[in-house]
């Protein structure tokens, strides 16, 4: 059952190759997300924003619109932890409210969301969703390796993946398992 599933999505030319993991997780290629150049240039606007020298970051407030090369994050309120040596060097990028990661075709969403600069991986939790195209993914907890292009879907916030996070943060709307729905080619 397993390898007609991999094969339709293959033949459905998805470009996700999929690895069922141990423990309800799901790996699968996003190309669109994953191959994000994670060194460009970060522009940002939002309503408010005001930087605290002392504890080095900025906190972005209102319609907060964050932009790299192609990918664009959005979300009600962020903080963006930096170092300063000479210029900001951003370390983390903390989203909250209504979070939306999108890039090219690939889009997703979650209550919350980080993305650590410094291991190029971006987190989102708490009612996780995941849309390329017609396809769905559905879980507690997505995790975007930038470096090796693969993500995970776990069923809960909390999840299996080996990548480490703040496990408190978000909820699963699915219950603890990953759901989702993929397109079958049309003969």
């Amino acid at each position: 059952m397993k390898t007609r599933i991999v094969k339709a999505v293959q033949h459905a030319g998805l470009g996700f190759v999929i690895t069922l993991a141990a423990m309800g997780g799901m790996q699968l290629q996003a190309q669109a997300i994953a191959a994000h150049n994670s060194q460009a240039p970060v522009n940002f606007a939002a309503d408010r924003s005001e930087l605290q020298d002392r504890e080095k970051r900025a906190v972005l407030s209102g319609n907060v619109d964050i932009t790299q090369a192609g990918l664009r994050l959005r979300a009600a309120r962020t903080i963006i932890n930096y170092t300063d040596v000479g210029t900001f060097q951003i370390q983390r990028i903390t989203a909250t409210g209504g979070v939306q990661v999108t890039r090219g075709n690939e889009a997703a969403s979650g209550d919350t969301a980080i993305y650590d600069f410094n291991r190029r991986i971006i987190t989102l939790a708490g009612n996780v969703r995941l849309r390329r195209g017609g396809d769905t993914l559905n879980g507690g907890r997505l995790v975007i390796d930038l470096q090796s292009g693969v993500s995970s879907v776990d069923g809960s916030a909390s999840g299996s993946s080996s990548v480490t996070g703040d496990d408190s943060i978000g909820t699963s709307s699915s219950g603890g398992r990953v759901t989702g729905t993929f397109t079958v080619p049309k003969n």
